[in-house]
């Protein structure tokens, strides 16, 4: 009788054989690093191109794609200071094919700024820095005509609130860098935040703002055109790259303030992928042709093993929050 209970044994079999065959289907193969990429893989940047978040992982990702022989794709997801791109790598599948490359915000800042995210920062799967470039002060030398740091400072204190600085959107490292110069140099800017290190570059440029605190990265070669002035480094010695460019930290002791750029995968993506890709991350940022590109954006390689990487980020999460509590930095 087809409603008896003589097929429910039958009917168990064909279920259990129905979900075997789709676990075993090439869209349901378990992750296994063996054979890892055998698709093109997809890091998505969540701020815009054109910044050096997006240059960085462009230079390490046309070596990987041809290390690895597939496409590695980027997408540049925008929007929440970086929080809209994290959100989307993180419930992605964990099986490697799907990373976020991110300066610190969506890492570790961004959970002591937002009092809700949709997504837990500390359970991304840390993969590697690839590297770090200094931040540095930066003026429009048509509407700010100084020269220096502490002539800055003159200036900002004659100036109180009209000062118009961007930033690359709320709680960025361009945001809490201006931040905590606000609060050593005891004076105060007006904060314009933009989507990203490129449009707010180009806001400067153009001379709708003022002041900007960025990376190196991008912003070296708008100085040395003349389109910008560079004041100071934010590092915590002179770069030998600008012997005659200064610190911060040599008109106010104890500043310091550095980019970096990491690789994170979804939550329970499998160790052996992680540590695949790691070393595959590596091994590019000992080339010679991705070295030679890294400087020419102020950019110092980090790389390194997994643990290495996850001990930095841990201690970032400590620094960060201790700016954001010194600085009594709240977002609007």
């Amino acid at each position: 009788m087809p409603g008896s209970k003589a097929n429910i044994p039958v009917r168990r079999q064909l279920a259990f054989l129905a979900l075997l065959l789709a676990l075993l289907s090439p869209g349901h193969t378990p992750a296994r690093a063996s054979d890892f990429p055998n698709r093109p893989v997809k890091i998505v940047v969540p701020f815009p191109a054109g910044g050096t978040a997006d240059a960085i992982l462009r230079i390490v990702a046309d070596w990987l794609s041809r290390k690895w022989n597939q496409p590695v794709v980027i997408e540049n997801r925008t929007g929440g200071a970086g929080n809209v791109g994290a959100e989307q790598v993180y419930h992605a599948a964990p099986d490697g094919y799907t990373l976020l490359s991110s300066p610190p915000p969506p890492l570790v800042i961004n959970h002591n700024l937002y009092p809700k995210l949709g997504y837990d920062p500390t359970r991304f799967e840390p993969v590697i820095v690839m590297a770090q470039v200094p931040n540095a002060v930066m003026v429009n030398p048509q509407n700010i005509k100084v020269s220096n740091v502490p002539e800055l400072i003159a200036f900002l204190k004659g100036n109180s609130d009209r000062t118009i600085c961007a930033t690359q959107g709320n709680g960025t490292t361009s945001h809490l860098t201006s931040e905590l110069f606000q609060s050593m140099a005891k004076v105060k800017l007006r904060h314009i935040p933009y989507r990203g290190s490129a449009p707010a570059l180009q806001g400067l440029v153009a001379g709708e703002v003022d002041v900007m605190f960025d990376n190196l990265g991008v912003s070296l070669a708008l100085a040395q055109a003349g389109k910008l002035k560079l004041l100071a480094v934010a590092s915590s010695t002179r770069l030998p790259s600008l012997p005659n460019v200064p610190t911060i930290a040599e008109t106010l002791p104890g500043f310091e303030s550095v980019t970096w750029y990491g690789i994170v995968a979804p939550p329970n993506t499998p160790k052996d992928i992680v540590e695949k890709i790691n070393a595959d991350m590596n091994e590019a940022l000992r080339r010679p042709e991705v070295l030679d590109h890294f400087k020419k954006l102020s950019a110092v390689a980090f790389g390194g093993p997994v643990d290495k990487t996850s001990k930095y980020m841990r201690e970032e999460v400590e620094r960060w929050a201790a700016v954001i509590r010194s600085a009594n930095i709240e977002l609007p």
